[in-house]
C-alpha cells in the first residue's frame, strides 16, 4: 500500500528562502565593492561589534581564561573524538600509482587545500561543537592556514567556549564576525590577505545563501539548510526516546523538519500525542523554535513493510537518520540517502551533534541523494600525475591523433604527430586523415 500521512508539513525548505537570498546577494555585493570598511559596517549593524576583527594571542588568553576546568575537559573530549575519526578518513584515502601500459605510469596525490575558512554560528545558541568539526577536521586534511569565524557574544568577542574549542581544534586565526559579512571576509581574504580556498560550516539561511552564491569563487561543504531529523521505527522501538529525539531536532529552529517514518501505528500515535507535550516543556527560547518547526515542518508517515519505509526515507534524504528498529544490520546495508546514520536507539543524532567523532555538518534539503557531509574529503583535492617513455609515448600518440582527427580537433593531433615523429622516425602509422582547413 502507498503510506499514509498522520501529519503532513504545511511549509518546504524552500518556503523561506526567497528573502535571504536577495538579502544575501545585496551584502555580497556590497562587500565586494567597499571591502573590509562595509565589513565593519556591517559588523556593527547586525552584532554591535566595534572592536577588533582578528583577535590576538592575548585576546584569546583573556576569554579562554574563564573556560573552567569541567568544560575544558568535555570539549577536549570531544575534539579527540573528531579528530581521531578525521585521522582514521585521511588514512583511508592514499596517493598511488599505476603502470597502465608498459612505459606509461599513472598516479593520484592527494593535496590539501591551503587556507580554509571555518564558519561557528553564534545566534539562539552558541555551537561550540561547530568549532572543532570544520577546524580539526581540516587539520587533520593537512590544511596550512585555518580561518575561523564566529559573532560576537553578549557585545564582547566570540563566546568563550568557542573560543576554546577553536583553539584546541587548531585555528590558526580567529575573527569576531557573523552572518554574511563573515562568509564574505574568508572568501575575499580581507583582514587577513589570505582569500579561502574553500568555506565551510553551518548557519542561518543567510550563511547558507551566502556560500551557495560565492560557490566557484571558493568551494563550500555542502548546500545547507536547516537542521533535519528522520526517524524510522518499528513496533520494537521506545516511543518516549522516538518522541524525545524528534524534538531534539526541531529545537535547531523555526524552520527544522523532524519526520517520522514507522510501520507502527502505536508509535505513530504515541508521537503525535507526546511531541507536543516534550516541546511544551522546554525553555522558552527552545519551545518557541522547537514549536514552530513541530507544527509547520513536522510529519509522521505510516507504511506497511520495511521496504517501503526504506522507500520513503531515501525519498526524504534527510541530514541524520535514526534507526529505531530490529535487525540493525539490514538497515544498514539497504538505506542509501542519509548524511550520517545513527543505528539503534543507544546512539541519537545529539551524540553526533556534540562527541562522538563522525561529522555533524552534513547536506541537507535533499542533498544527500548525492553528497555527502564535511570530511577530511572535502579538503583534499586527488590530484592527478602521468608521466610515460618515448615508446609509450608512440603508443598513446597514434590513438590520440586518430581520435582528434576524427573530432576535428587538428592542432591536437599535431601535438602527437610530432612526438611518433620524434620518437619513430620513419614510421609509418596511420594517424588518421588531417582535417581539411
Amino acid at each position: 500500500m502507498a503510506e499514509t500521512y498522520l501529519k503532513r508539513a504545511t511549509k518546504t525548505p524552500e518556503t523561506e528562502t526567497s528573502t535571504a537570498r536577495q538579502v544575501a546577494a545585496d551584502m555580497l555585493a556590497a562587500i565586494e565593492a567597499g571591502g573590509e570598511d562595509v565589513v565593519r559596517r556591517y559588523a556593527r549593524e547586525f552584532d554591535g561589534w566595534s572592536g577588533p576583527i582578528v583577535m590576538n594571542a592575548d585576546g584569546i588568553a583573556q576569554r579562554v581564561a574563564t573556560v573552567d576546568s569541567g568544560t575544558r575537559a568535555d570539549i577536549e573530549k570531544a575534539v579527540a573524538n573528531v579528530r581521531r575519526f578525521a585521522e582514521a578518513q585521511r588514512e583511508s584515502v592514499r596517493d598511488f600509482s599505476v603502470e597502465l601500459m608498459p612505459g606509461l605510469i599513472a598516479g593520484q596525490k592527494m593535496v590539501p587545500c591551503n587556507v580554509a575558512g571555518c564558519y561557528v554560528p553564534t545566534g539562539r545558541y552558541a555551537h561550540i561543537a561547530s568549532a572543532y568539526m570544520s577546524i580539526a577536521t581540516a587539520k587533520a586534511a593537512g590544511v596550512k592556514t585555518v580561518i575561523a569565524c564566529s559573532a560576537p557574544f553578549r557585545g564582547e568577542a566570540v563566546h568563550p567556549c568557542v573560543l576554546y574549542a577553536m583553539q584546541m581544534a587548531g585555528a590558526d586565526i580567529v575573527m569576531t564576525l557573523g552572518g554574511v559579512q563573515a562568509i564574505a571576509t574568508m572568501a575575499f581574504g580581507l583582514f587577513t590577505g589570505k582569500p579561502a580556498d574553500i568555506v565551510v560550516g553551518p548557519g542561518n539561511k543567510f550563511v547558507a545563501e551566502a556560500k551557495r552564491m560565492l560557490f566557484g569563487k571558493v568551494g563550500i561543504d555542502v548546500f545547507a539548510g536547516p537542521s533535519e531529523v528522520a526517524i524510522i521505527a518499528d513496533d520494537t522501538a521506545d516511543a518516549e526516546i522516538v518522541a524525545a529525539d524528534l524534538v531534539g531536532q526541531a529545537e535547531h529552529g523555526h524552520e527544522s523538519p523532524a519526520w517520522l517514518f514507522t510501520t507502527s501505528r502505536r508509535i505513530a500515535e504515541a508521537a503525535l500525542k507526546r511531541v507536543p507535550e516534550l516541546i511544551d516543556t522546554l525553555p522558552p527560547t527552545a519551545c518557541d523554535a522547537a514549536g514552530a518547526a513541530w507544527r509547520d515542518y513536522g510529519e509522521v508517515v505510516l507504511c506497511a513493510n520495511r521496504e517501503e519505509l526504506v522507500a520513503v526515507s531515501d525519498r526524504y534524504a534527510s541530514e541524520h537518520l535514526e534507526v529505531h528498529c530490529e535487525d540493525l544490520d539490514w538497515w544498514r546495508d539497504h538505506l542509501s540517502n542519509y548524511g550520517s546514520l545513527f543505528l539503534g536507539e543507544e546512539s541519537t543524532v545529539a551524540y553526533g551533534d556534540k562527541a562522538s567523532g563522525p561529522n555533524h555538518i552534513l547536506p541537507t534539503k535533499f542533498a544527500a541523494r548525492y553528497s555527502a557531509g564535511l570530511s577530511v574529503h572535502k579538503f583534499l583535492k586527488p590530484l592527478t600525475w602521468q608521466r610515460m617513455d618515448q615508446r609509450a609515448s608512440v603508443a598513446v600518440g597514434e590513438v590520440t591523433a586518430r581520435i582528434s582527427r576524427l573530432e576535428g580537433m587538428e592542432a591536437h593531433a599535431r601535438t602527437a604527430d610530432c612526438r611518433v615523429r620524434k620518437y619513430a622516425p620513419g614510421s609509418n602509422a596511420d594517424l588518421g586523415t588531417p582535417v581539411a582547413i
